[in-house]
């Protein structure tokens, strides 16, 4: 569980910087900066551990289908949702992964599906409607809906990584390394076909950087782990109900995005149905815990 607090504290910062890269920089420039300053941070990591042999040796298998869906897929899909979308509706959109993965962990993981997950979905997705009509319920044209979209389909995508990993009997930095190593020659080669490099300054270089080593380095090392030693996967993932009020301050103070009605009546929705999930009873996680 702290390592899962430790991450979501990280994620709490990564939208104001996304917002802030994005309005210099194309998202796949953003990405293909985040995903080398990433992949250098972890290589250290696996270096000092020694497990470098092991990593050049066994696995790749596993890394060629999930280098593809994390860092390449995913990341393009949310950076292109931060681009179209407000940062506090592409946010709060993409805090929904959260329930995504716990009913998604149904069929993959054979795990119970009660009412009180049925309830908190419907009362979490109400509240992304709310969002992405900016308060209009009753209308059926989204603010933006390629942006909403784009956001939905991230948190399909980061729930389904995370429910794969599960079965990944790679250490967790090997992994993680080997699937950049995967992702990043696939990055830089859209990059260079579609923008060139571009020099955009140091403010969204540094930006760039910090959304690599925090978002893509260290939250996902400490996220992995949180994730492989959980007794129940919607334990964890609920933890990031955390996150959303801290974003918001600092979209707001940092960027100056004015905070929306519909955003924060959204948000109150989407933690409510998480937080519903979280405080239920789960008598399984003692099974699972014991075998």
């Amino acid at each position: 569980m702290l390592y899962g607090v430790g991450a979501v504290g990280l994620w709490s910062t990564v939208a104001t910087a996304f917002k802030w890269s994005l309005a210099t920089m194309r998202p796949i420039e953003l990405m293909s900066i985040a995903a080398l300053v990433s992949w250098a941070f972890i290589s250290m990591l696996v270096m000092r551990k020694g497990e470098m042999p092991t990593a050049l040796r066994h696995g790749w298998h596993q890394a060629l289908w999930a280098g593809m869906m994390n860092p390449v897929a995913y990341y393009l899909m949310l950076f292109a949702a931060y681009d179209r979308l407000p940062g506090q509706e592409a946010m709060a959109i993409n805090y929904t992964w959260a329930l995504t993965m716990a009913l998604l962990a149904v069929p993959i993981l054979k795990q119970r599906l009660t009412l009180v997950d049925l309830a908190a979905g419907l009362i979490s997705y109400a509240g992304v409607w709310v969002i992405a009509t900016r308060g209009d319920v009753f209308n059926v044209n989204f603010a933006d809906p390629v942006g909403v979209g784009l956001a939905l389909f991230s948190t399909l995508l980061w729930a389904l990584y995370w429910l794969f990993n599960r079965r990944d009997e790679r250490a967790p930095l090997v992994a993680q390394w080997q699937n950049f190593t995967v992702g990043l020659p696939v990055l830089w080669g859209l990059m260079l076909w579609q923008t060139g490099l571009q020099w955009h300054g140091w403010a969204s270089l540094g930006a760039g950087v910090y959304v690599g080593l925090c978002e893509m380095g260290i939250a996902f090392v400490l996220w992995q782990l949180a994730v492989h030693t959980v007794s129940r996967t919607a334990k964890v993932s609920n933890l990031i109900f955390l996150s959303p009020p801290i974003s918001l301050l600092l979209l707001h103070v940092v960027i100056g995005e004015p905070i929306l009605s519909s955003t924060l009546l959204g948000l109150v929705l989407i933690l409510g149905g998480l937080g519903m999930q979280q405080l239920q009873k789960a008598p399984q996680d003692d099974a699972v815990a014991e075998h």
